[in-house]
């Protein structure tokens, strides 16, 4: 298996992929995010912020944009150990985003608001994979049905 974090779609075809309409109903984005070990900002600025902490600026402002899509944030948390499998380096942190359909985060990224913050996010991500999955089940729905019983 080959891995490569990146920024951006790389590519034509992961570009175009993402203009069409995807599966039906929701999706959740998984993201694996590696962070650079300082911030560094494309306009040059100063700065004396972690990769992490300038992800941060940009994760707090995007958790409204996501809402705004009609989206969630199910989870976000760091990566403490890998229990199967080998991977090197291991990504830092992760994140489960929650959107009605794929082109509500192609609304979202297209939007001035999430241009806006985007800065933060480029200067703290040294790369991520984004992983489309379509939920097969709703864990609270069975947890509430097994509860019931």
């Amino acid at each position: 298996m080959h891995v490569t974090n990146a920024l951006y779609p790389t590519g034509a075809a992961q570009m175009q992929a993402m203009q069409e309409a995807g599966p039906p109903g929701p999706i959740v984005m998984v993201n694996l995010l590696k962070f650079k070990d300082r911030a560094v900002y494309e306009d040059g600025r100063p700065c004396d912020l972690s990769g992490r902490d300038a992800y941060a600026l940009y994760g707090r402002a995007v958790a409204g944009l996501v809402q705004g899509v009609g989206g969630r944030i199910l989870f976000a948390g760091a990566v403490s150990f890998l229990a199967i499998g080998e991977a090197e380096p291991l990504w830092d942190q992760i994140a489960l985003a929650e959107y009605p359909d794929r082109r509500a985060i192609v609304t979202m990224a297209m939007s001035p608001a999430y241009q806006a913050i985007a800065v933060h996010r480029t200067a703290g991500l040294a790369g991520q994979l984004n992983i489309e999955t379509v939920p097969h089940f709703n864990l609270a729905d069975m947890v509430a049905k097994s509860a019931g019983s």
